[in-house]
């Protein structure tokens, strides 16, 4: 600390009155009292570093979209989604961009495509196409900054599902960041999307189940209804909710508005459904949006929801004349969804119902709009029964959102997870129905909002699926198709056309004995002792994660560095600059700050 004199005196001429040993004393007491500060806030620092918490950026994308490395930000021109896209290609092991000899960037390894989520347009993002003010085009952004603290697991065990860093176990000096999803002396299993784990004192693999807030958190939006394209309507493309059986026009149905983003029912038909299919448009469509009707008819058909990434559907200059990976199509079956909404119910009487399909199985929440009682249900198990007292009681709006995952059903209203008289959840019940019958589309319209004499208008309706973790580490196979019976679960579709055959037609998912081809899909296991983790990207399909560590598919614990906390500072939004060509990052980016879940 810089000492200071009690009393006031008159400056001295450098000329007439040259400077004491008690004034260069004083001048030396200071220089070394800042020195010592800046010393001790130093040594402070790296304590706190060591000890406390540490800053880290990451870099690619394995753990998109919880958290982003090296991405795109962009928005869909035909129906106005954001979303975004790797770009971690762009950059080298240390985060420095990729150049030439000559020191310009390397154009190879530019992103210049990417797919829409939620209407599947191939967008160009090629920087060398962006007109002025496309600042989304021109540039990528670096990953999300995070604190990561160093306390936790000085005091206590890590937990199964907690975000974590650590340094590679085949690389010390290089540090990862994954989800634990395995502990110490059991062993663990990835089976259908799904994880499983076995104790030293367990007798079988047991499902490991996400808490709500979990489920949440890893949630990956399949189709947003407030962004319908227009050039898909003006096309003849069909909705994705409809209501079903009856037509729109009868009394009491189902009836959109006219821009298609809600619904509405006077609650008079008696029990009434809107329901969604998953009705995909391909790159054969946006390529010639005039194919004619029948051709939007072949391609239009409700087909199964499966894992596909916006975030690893870039693509670079380099491989531009081959299209999208065939990994980034979304190869896998899921069957674990959510539905949200806003409900607007107009009266209080009548009951609004939820319904979420799985291996052809309906399950159900009912809630009566009169006394706001929920009451979960299972097609075909009439003695499963789950009953809570809610918030939503007669007029009013209500945020909605129903989830069926890792076999148990949640229930949010208004964001408050309900808590039922009995924990919702259940056995294994796949193998026993099939998929879909002519009677029942099943798992080809396998989210539905239903009315039981309730007057009831819905909007903001969003479907979403739970992350689906890959079995087998190959992303490319030789094995056609329809063979998911081969040893990998991972099949490639190098045409999307052909994709789409497969996903929209039930006959295809059966073999000879009746069994469904999807129950056919490969598991992996892997064995865990003292103080070994298993860790797993929430990016499946482009996470190089324990999986894939030949020889340790573990981390020791000598090797945690601590627990991901926040997200403090994501790239910041562009602030055009007035006349010129150019913008300047200046404003945080609020809605992407926050904790990591």
């Amino acid at each position: 600390m810089v000492r200071m004199s009690n009393t006031t005196k008159q400056p001295a001429s450098p000329a007439t009155n040259p400077p004491t040993d008690a004034s260069l004393s004083y001048w030396g007491r200071s220089v070394r009292d800042t020195v010592e500060a800046f010393a001790i806030a130093f040594a402070l620092a790296f304590l706190f570093k060591t000890f406390e918490a540490e800053a880290f950026v990451i870099p690619t994308g394995s753990m998109a979209p919880t958290l982003m490395g090296r991405h795109k930000d962009v928005v869909c021109p035909e129906c106005g989604y954001a979303y975004t896209a790797s770009c971690s290609e762009e950059t080298d092991d240390n985060g420095n961009l990729i150049r030439t000899q000559t020191g310009e960037v390397d154009p190879r390894y530019q992103v210049v495509e990417c797919t829409c989520p939620n209407c599947r347009f191939a967008m160009s993002v090629d920087p060398n196409d962006a007109a002025d003010g496309e600042f989304e085009l021109q540039k990528s952004y670096s990953g999300d900054r995070i604190w990561v603290s160093k306390v936790p697991y000085q005091f206590s065990e890590p937990c199964r599902w907690d975000v974590i860093v650590f340094r590679c176990p085949l690389k010390a000096e290089t540090y990862f960041i994954k989800r634990l999803v395995g502990l110490p002396n059991e062993r663990l299993m990835i089976e259908h999307g799904d994880i499983f784990a076995q104790g030293p004192a367990d007798g079988a693999f047991k499902l490991v189940r996400k808490p709500p807030e979990k489920m949440q958190a890893l949630a990956q939006v399949v189709h947003d209804n407030d962004h319908i394209s227009s050039a898909l309507r003006e096309a003849g493309w069909p909705a994705r909710w409809s209501s079903m059986p009856e037509p729109p026009d009868v009394s009491g149905a189902w009836k959109p508005s006219d821009d298609g983003h809600s619904f509405a029912t006077d609650g008079s038909a008696g029990e009434t459904w809107l329901r969604y299919e998953h009705r995909v448009p391909t790159d054969r469509f946006w390529r010639n949006p005039q194919i004619g009707a029948s051709a939007i008819r072949q391609l239009a058909r409700p087909q199964l929801i499966t894992d596909f990434y916006a975030f690893n559907s870039r693509v670079l200059r380099r491989d531009e004349n081959y299209g999208m990976m065939a990994s980034a199509l979304g190869l896998h079956w899921v069957g674990d969804l959510l539905i949200e909404c806003e409900a607007d119910v107009r009266g209080s009487q009548g009951e609004l119902l939820l319904d979420l399909v799985k291996g052809g199985r309906h399950f159900r929440c009912a809630i009566d709009v009169a006394t706001g009682r929920a009451t979960l249900s299972i097609d075909g198990l009439d003695d499963w029964r789950r009953t809570a007292e809610t918030s939503l009681r007669g007029p009013g709006n209500y945020d909605l959102r129903f989830a069926n995952v890792d076999r148990q059903l949640a229930l949010w209203i208004d964001g408050k997870s309900i808590a039922f008289d009995q924990p919702a959840e259940y056995a294994d019940l796949q193998n026993e129905r099939p998929l879909s019958t002519p009677s029942d589309p099943g798992d080809l319209a396998p989210v539905g909002i239903g009315s039981r004499n309730a007057a009831v208008e819905v909007r903001h309706l969003r479907v979403l699926r739970d992350i689906y973790y890959i079995a087998d580490g190959s992303l490319e196979s030789a094995a056609p198709i329809t063979d998911f019976r081969a040893p990998r679960s991972m099949v490639p579709i190098y045409r999307n056309d052909e994709l789409v055959e497969f996903l929209s037609t039930p006959s295809s998912w059966q073999t000879a004995g009746g069994r469904n081809l999807f129950d056919d899909r490969q598991s992996v296991a892997f064995e865990l002792k003292q103080d070994q983790f298993f860790v797993l990207g929430d990016n499946s399909p482009a996470s190089a994660d324990a999986r894939f560590w030949h020889g340790e598919h573990y981390v020791d614990r000598s090797l945690l560095v601590g627990k991901a906390l926040c997200i403090y500072w994501p790239h910041p939004i562009d602030l055009p600059i007035p006349f010129v060509d150019a913008s300047i990052g200046i404003i945080p980016n609020l809605p992407h700050m926050g904790l990591i879940r």
